[in-house]
């Protein structure tokens, strides 16, 4: 079952739809740190109804299962709706980029890389982290802890710190981030 063909598939698609995207997530996690399993793929989009009905007539109804109900209905909520890759069994979810500072922001530093051979838009490392530690906090998940302290230990003097530090005050992420540092092995740094 292979990530690059429906990682290709559903760029394509956002693409044809000439939807504004970024891959974030757990894969954009392993990109910017240690690679570890998962079988889905996050976009933060940025779409108007018309490109939201596009993005769903650009993945063919043999090979994906999306709902259009649900698709609008997330761009409605500011919420989400997945595409299931029938031919791979990857889950893409489409999480409707909010409108709140912290939101247009990392979308706004959002670059273009290649990777698996895929030519895409991702969330820079520093906005991957913090997302980790927004989510750690909404679900208490280890899981999302241990992916921050790997991007941080993977990318120790990369990281704009204090673009983080700001962040992580206006978003309450405070214990999430000691945690992040200390199992990173870089506690000492805490601002």
């Amino acid at each position: 079952m292979n990530a690059q063909e429906s990682l290709r598939s559903f760029v394509d698609a956002l693409d044809r739809a000439r939807v504004p995207y970024m891959l974030t997530g757990s894969y954009a996690s392993s990109f910017h740190s240690l690679p570890r399993a998962t079988r889905d793929l996050d976009f933060v989009i940025s779409p108007t109804r018309n490109q939201v009905l596009a993005l769903v007539a650009a993945l063919p109804k043999e090979q994906f299962y999306v709902d259009e109900h649900a698709a609008l209905e997330a761009l409605n909520t500011q919420g989400q709706f997945n595409v299931i890759d029938m031919n791979t069994g990857w889950k893409a979810d489409f999480i409707i980029r909010k409108l709140r500072s912290f939101s247009q922001a990392e979308f706004e530093r959002r670059y273009r890389v290649t990777l698996d051979g895929v030519e895409l838009s991702i969330a820079t490392a520093e906005d991957v982290l913090l997302a980790k530690l927004e989510w750690a906090k909404l679900g208490g998940s280890d899981r999302q802890i241990e992916d921050a302290a790997a991007i941080l230990r993977t990318r120790p003097r990369e990281i704009d710190r204090p673009y983080v530090d700001g962040w992580i005050r206006q978003l309450g992420l405070e214990p999430q981030w000691a945690a992040a540092l200390r199992i990173s092995g870089i506690a000492d740094q805490a601002p």
